[in-house]
């Protein structure tokens, strides 16, 4: 950026209060990025686009009210200027198929390194596009096997289908990768950012709605479903 350059415009939106502030207080600190909205779902960010007109939205996908992909859509359609990238803890293809068709420039994990985040919204405001390498060989894959007909749309519904079968919350699929990779109950709560009597809870919400007893149980009944 330029000296003389103002600092682009960024609207935070995710439906959690910690990650929304959490984001706030990190890419704030960058001279180059001004916070200028938070907002908690789909429905507010849209209006906060009409009101602040940012030149980025950092978008979560899954809220409450009205989720990332429509915000986008609607966004997008009216104030196409305005650059958006979703940010998100799914990898699923589904997802990604839906947040680029919606008009999104960019497609982040909240794993991300916050500098590499900071990095990736400047590129986006510069006129670039960001998908992670993993998720671009998936769009590749499946524009090879799907070819034209009708087989990629149905394997996005099964896969969409599969990830919400046992009515898991984002926070608790967070708590389901985080047991799939080995952690243990501290770890899971210094990870999200919880206390350990929550992760607890959460832990035990997903054995009673995957119908297991124990974290192997969980690990192999979400991978073999195609949740993991």
């Amino acid at each position: 950026m330029t000296v003389n350059q103002a600092p682009l415009k960024l609207l935070l939106v995710d439906d959690q209060d910690l990650i929304r502030e959490s984001l706030h207080i990190v890419l704030g600190m960058d001279p180059d990025i001004q916070v200028v909205g938070l907002a908690e779902n789909g429905r507010v960010a849209v209006k906060l686009s009409e009101e602040v007109q940012p030149d980025v939205v950092l978008m979560d996908i899954h809220m409450p009210i009205m989720d990332g992909v429509e915000a986008t859509r609607q966004i997008k359609a009216t104030w196409p200027h305005i650059r958006v990238i979703i940010l998100t803890t799914f990898q699923e293809i589904g997802y990604v198929v839906d947040a680029l068709s919606a008009g999104a420039e960019g497609y982040l994990l909240k794993a991300i390194h916050p500098k590499d985040l900071a990095t990736g919204i400047k590129w986006v405001h510069q006129g670039g596009t960001l998908i992670p390498h993993d998720i671009a060989k998936m769009l590749v894959q499946q524009a090879r096997d799907g070819g034209g007909g009708g087989g990629s749309s149905e394997d996005k519904e099964e896969s969409s289908i599969r990830t919400e079968t046992y009515g898991l919350s984002e926070r608790e699929l967070q708590v389901l990768h985080s047991i799939a990779d080995g952690l243990n109950n501290r770890e899971i709560a210094e990870k999200l950012f919880l206390s350990e009597g929550t992760v607890k809870n959460y832990i035990s919400n997903i054995y009673s709605k995957m119908d297991v007893r124990d974290r192997v149980q969980a690990s192999k009944k979400a991978h073999d479903e195609g949740i993991l």
